[in-house]
């Protein structure tokens, strides 16, 4: 039976166009696309054109660079006519049904050598999408390579008009796939189509249903092609981001109610972002699209992203009164101006009073730019410092779309509040790589409504696109993690081992021999771990614990022990009461007897960094220390810093293609460790394959639950608040209780011993969470419950004070230095494979409720779709989990239940293939002891079967037991041993 063509995939594909609507026409050579050009162009514009005017259109329409033409086709040309008048030109319009849409095949152009096109896409008479088809079995990158062909040998030639292309388009049948003309693309770079969920559209006939047709091909041409202005080359928004994109946009069009994007770290949100605000900042209904970043290093960061996108697109602001200038544009100061008759000047409306406040409006400032980005600190100032707050009252009614950049993290406290108060028309978009869901919020204070805990639902609103971690892993679009947890405690005295997950001592932790051994195991796998190409991030728990560190690693690197480049930045209060150790003598590891501010250790260090890269940054100033913290985020990038050594900044936020590994020395759980991973896992051409972590603390149980959490698709994003009688109820048992340890605020002081003391603080910080609670229900009454307002507080100020000396004081908590030494061995390693799954297997089946179960089968589920070699085990685990649901088997017997399966499976090989059994026994047993299937020869193989073979058969029969052989070895030896 004969397998389907090149051309009747052509042929096909051509009759499906046709059928949508699609004109079939005749093209063979370049001055036949020149003259359909014309006329195509004459009918949309609704113009006749003479040969010396298209002439003069063509002459435009050949130059510049394939960027300078993507920019080109999104305006118009214009065309002088012979009477001297001047037309335009519009060459893609914005409306499917305006554009006129033909396809064709085999155009021949000649430059440097001859090539034929096999499917071209023309809209409005420009080539703007090319296919490359090519028979089934055939690899999808063989297209690739021929359309890099293409590009350097013809698109260029003859006018040029190929350049005019936006998308290429390749396919075998059945695979699938897209991408933009852009020269500096790889064949990791090009993207399947897929569904709203995430679903592969693959097939070539479907994909023409989804992509090709004419209102979706439209809208990827004219709003969805992106010119790049730094590097001068096209990109083109993948899947996911189209539906975020379009499900804000249908939002803001119709209806005013906010939503959330949840897009995982690393896959692109500032993109998605940016399109977003781009476009909605088109749109006639909408007054102002404000872009919202949380803190002044992402303010830079993304407003250099967003130029880079469309230069002068984006007015990033200074400070508040920048933001004031924006605000108001060309528009006057609205403040009451009385003359001497006391009559208003403004046409006789009388604008709020803000004459006690300077104007601070520039007239400098003389257009109106709709899109803005600015940090949600100086939002915030703007509509609540009475300085500014005056000037734009008027602004209240604009309808305004705030889009949040990160926003689990600046949208928990009253912010969100006041923006929303002031603005009454705004509606607010957030983009998060990792949402606040009930599982991982935490309670935050919110002004007039006590403690609460929020979830990104709660703030924002209903999801309006998920694109998880296991999604990106699955596309190419981040890399998997290979997780190293290191750290072993063994006891003096007897020998016994503990995993340090046992003992969490902060003294151990912060001691300076444990941060040394790390230091010298950081140095002795660094090389390896970055393969000598990449860099590395070192995250530590206190700003403490990293001057330790890099005391450790500079008198490390004076002994001649590295040569690595360590820089450092960190957050230090200006009044802050800890003080820090001097210098660590690493050989003695004894301490100086001196006490730093942390700004003085700060200062020294920026010191190193002035002196190894010619830099004169300090802490001087505000911009001076804003001017350092770029410089080593630019350093990293470019890969003059090999490890960055961090506390908090730089987890998140921070994208550097070449950092491939992160050392984790402090606790992380949730969103944070998320974060904090997913600074490794950047793409970068294909030697970095995964994002290293190390971990010197056992932080493996909060990475399965993280993962667990944002690989699930259905988390429950709804926080249960107990009822106000419950919590009443509950109040007055915690007063009676502290009334017992302290009848009154005077007795604290009376409290005999520590053990009462922390009975107190203990019980006190119980009625504080439970008056934080009630204070959000607006009939709460605390006079009602036994205690004054006053007698809260003054508790409050003996609890405040109390905590802190007993925090200072003695504790009962003896030193384990003495007793522990602290060896590096590698406790285990994870990455997405058998174990890991059946790690997962054994949680799941463990779980008592239901729910629980198939919370933790979904994530099994994304993993077995996401990582390429679980592919083969994926129906074999599925199979486990249906029986083990049903009680059929239970979690300890998933080996004995490969077993049993794979025992099955090779006597049904057997069975079918007429083979010996015996020998073929013998030879899985040979591929177990690790012999390669691909290494077997043809004779190796025949010798298995019993049946007899001709030459003919045998060119059948072998290929297929091969076949059978390796697929077998994929499911139930490969990645079990």
């Amino acid at each position: 039976m004969s397998t389907q063509s090149e051309a009747q995939l052509e042929k096909e594909l051509i009759d499906q166009l046709v059928a949508a609507d699609f004109k079939p026409v005749d093209i063979g050579n370049v001055e036949a696309l020149k003259a359909n050009l014309k006329a195509q162009l004459e009918k949309a514009n609704g113009v006749t054109l003479t040969e010396r005017e298209f002439e003069s259109v063509l002459i435009k329409l050949e130059k510049g660079s394939i960027f300078d033409k993507s920019k080109r086709l999104k305006g118009k040309v214009d065309v002088t006519r012979e009477d001297g008048t001047t037309d335009y030109l519009t060459l893609l319009f914005d409306d499917a049904s305006k554009n006129l849409f033909q396809v064709t095949n085999q155009i021949t152009i000649q430059g440097t050598y001859e090539n034929r096109y096999d499917v071209t896409l023309l809209v409005n008479g420009l080539p703007l999408v090319q296919i490359e088809l090519k028979r089934r079995g055939v690899e999808l990158a063989e297209a690739f390579n021929q359309i890099k062909r293409y590009d350097k040998h013809t698109y260029g030639a003859q006018g040029g008009l190929f350049n005019y292309v936006q998308l290429f388009v390749i396919s075998n049948g059945v695979n699938t796939k897209y991408f933009s003309n852009n020269r500096e693309l790889s064949f990791k770079q090009t993207f399947h189509w897929t569904d709203v969920e995430n679903n592969k559209i693959n097939s070539l006939p479907q994909f023409a249903d989804a992509f090709l047709n004419q209102p979706h091909l439209t809208k990827m041409l004219s709003r969805y092609i992106v010119q790049n202005e730094s590097g001068k080359f096209l990109m083109v928004l993948r899947p996911y981001q189209f539906y975020a994109v379009e499900a804000i946009v249908n939002q803001v069009k119709t209806n005013n109610n906010h939503g959330y994007i949840w897009h995982t770290t690393g896959s692109g949100k500032t993109l998605t972002s940016f399109k977003t605000a781009q476009i909605l900042s088109t749109l006639e209904e909408v007054d102002r699209v404000v872009f919202v970043v949380d803190r002044k290093d992402l303010d830079y960061q993304t407003a250099k992203e967003f130029d880079a996108f469309l230069r002068g697109s984006v007015d990033s602001t200074g400070d508040t009164k920048s933001l004031l200038n924006q605000f108001l544009g060309s528009r006057p100061v609205p403040k009451k101006v009385t003359s001497t008759a006391g009559s208003s000047t403004n046409d006789g409306e009388e604008l709020p009073q803000v004459a006690e406040y300077a104007p601070i409006y520039s007239n400098k400032v003389n257009r109106i730019n709709k899109l803005t980005i600015t940090t949600i600190q100086k939002l915030n100032n703007l509509i609540t410092k009475p300085r500014f707050k005056g000037q734009v009252e008027h602004l209240r009614q604009e309808r305004v779309v705030f889009i949040f950049d990160e926003c689990h993290r600046s949208q928990f406290g009253e912010t969100h509040q006041n923006i929303v108060e002031f603005f009454e028309k705004a509606q607010l978009f957030g983009f998060t790589g990792t949402p606040i869901f009930a599982d991982n919020a935490t309670a935050k204070k919110v002004e007039g409504k006590g403690t609460q805990k929020r979830t990104t639902k709660d703030l924002f609103g209903e999801r309006l696109h998920s694109y998880v971690i296991v999604d990106a892993i699955k596309d190419d679009n981040v890399l998997p993690f290979a997780i190293e947890y290191y750290g072993k405690l063994k006891h003096k005295n007897n020998g016994m081992d503990v995993d340090v997950s046992s003992i969490d001592v902060a003294e151990f932790f912060s001691s300076p021999n444990r941060i040394k051994q790390v230091c010298e195991h950081i140095i002795g796998i660094h090389a390896h771990k970055t393969k000598r190409k990449f860099n590395a991030m070192l995250c530590v728990a206190s700003v403490p614990d990293l001057i330790t560190y890099y005391d450790t690693f500079k008198a490390l690197k004076e002994e001649g022990k590295h040569k690595l480049n360590i820089g450092t930045i960190f957050s230090y209060g200006v009044n802050e009461e800890e003080e820090f150790e001097g210098e660590v003598n690493v050989k003695g590891l004894a301490e100086a007897n001196a006490k730093v501010h942390s700004r003085d250790k700060l200062d020294a260090y920026i010191e190193d960094y002035n002196q190894q890269f010619g830099t004169s940054y300090s802490t001087q100033d505000t911009d001076s220390f804003y001017n350092y913290y770029k410089d080593p985020s630019n350093r990293t990038k470019n890969g003059e810093v090999d490890i960055l050594l961090v506390v908090n900044m730089f987890l998140t936020g921070f994208d550097a293609p070449g950092l491939n590994t992160i050392y984790v020395d402090k606790n992380l759980k949730y969103h944070g460790l998320v974060q904090a991973f997913s600074r490794t896992n950047r793409l970068n051409g294909t030697v970095k394959s995964h994002g290293n972590v190390m971990c010197y603390r056992n932080l493996k149980p909060q990475a399965d639950e993280a993962f667990t959490l944002f690989s699930n698709k259905q988390p429950i994003e709804f926080i249960e608040v107990p009822d106000l009688n419950g919590l009443t109820e509950d109040f007055a048992k915690a007063l009676e209780a502290l009334k017992a340890i302290a009848p009154d605020v005077q007795s604290v002081d009376n409290l005999p011993d520590e053990d009462m003391q922390a009975g107190f603080i203990k019980q006190f910080r119980i009625l504080m969470r439970l008056k934080n609670q009630l204070e959000t229900f607006s009939d709460f009454d605390i006079e009602a419950l036994g205690i004054s307002e006053q007698e809260f507080v003054d508790y409050a100020s003996k609890y405040s004070d109390l905590a802190r000396e007993l925090k200072k004081g003695p504790t009962d908590k003896e030193s384990i230095l003495a007793d522990i030494d602290f060896e590096l061995e590698l406790l285990q390693r994870d990455e997405v494979n058998v174990g890991y799954i059946r790690h997962l297997l054994m949680t799941m089946l463990e779980e008592s409720c239901v729910e629980a179960k198939d919370k933790k089968r979904q994530v099994i589920a994304n993993l077995l779709a996401t990582e390429p070699t679980l592919y083969s085990k994926r129906s074999l685990i599925e199979g486990f989990i249906e029986k083990s649901m049903q009680g059929l088997v239970q979690g300890s017997e998933f080996d004995e239940y490969i077993e049993e399966q794979k025992q099955k499976e090779l006597n049904q090989i057997a069975k079918e293939e007429k083979l010996d059994t015996d020998k073929f026994i013998k030879m899985v047993t040979n591929i177990e002891n690790g012999m390669s299937v691909d290494s077997l020869k043809s004779d190796d193989i025949a010798q298995l079967t019993t049946e007899k073979m001709t030459f003919r058969t045998r060119r059948t029969i072998l290929p297929r037991i091969a076949q059978k052989l390796k697929s077998f070895a994929d499911m139930f030896i490969d990645g079990f041993q």
